[in-house]
């Protein structure tokens, strides 16, 4: 590829990028202001996330976006048309190519990593590892960005101390036995919208 055919395909790396990040802007944005403990925010975009089709809808508009993007740039180009499309395949590919790997990074990678960015929690703070009880629990989360929501949710029911998230839909739970149990924790209202079962 030479120097001129790279800076006639850069806008299509660049928009590729913006293309599989734009999809993801509630799921940063509920991590981010999770992290800050901006809960009335983060009350704004829960219902978002608690849609069962949210995950589907995202990589739809991923590619929605990337597709927009591929025919204003063939338009710009004049090569709007099944000759055109035909000549600029290295284009294309490349766009669409960005566009699934950018998707994968954010599942795969970036959103496991981020659900378990606060590691310190109260109970190690207080040193009460000890008297724990724990469990492991697989939920229906139809992708990794909905890991913190959970994470969240759980935080929110006294006795639990410790939650890890292993990717792809595992959580382990370490909970004080005086304050709550494993039929309490299955139970909450977060797993009407995404069932959980004991591993």
């Amino acid at each position: 590829m030479t120097v001129n055919n790279l800076k006639k395909e850069k806008p299509g790396f660049f928009s590729a990028i913006v293309s599989g990040l734009i999809p993801h802007t509630f799921c940063i944005m509920f991590i981010i202001f999770s992290a800050l403990g901006v809960t009335a925010i983060t009350a704004l975009i829960k219902p978002l996330l608690l849609s069962a089709y949210f995950f589907h809808f995202l990589i739809f508009l991923s590619f929605l976006l990337a597709t927009v993007s591929a025919t204003i740039y063939l338009k710009r180009s004049r090569f709007l048309s099944w000759q055109g499309i035909k000549k600029k395949w290295r284009y294309l590919s490349l766009l669409y190519a960005i566009t699934i790997i950018t998707n994968l990074l954010f599942f795969l990678v970036i959103f496991p990593k981020t659900a378990n960015l606060n590691l310190e929690t109260r109970s190690q703070a207080l040193g009460e590892t000890s008297n724990l009880s724990s469990i492991t629990i697989a939920v229906q989360i139809p992708c990794s960005g909905h890991a913190p929501l959970i994470i969240d949710e759980l935080k929110k029911e006294e006795g639990i101390k410790n939650i890890t998230f292993h990717f792809p839909n595992l959580f382990k739970i370490q909970f004080s036995p005086q304050q709550t149990n494993q039929e309490k924790i299955l139970t909450l209202p977060i797993f009407d919208s995404f069932p959980a079962k004991p591993q």
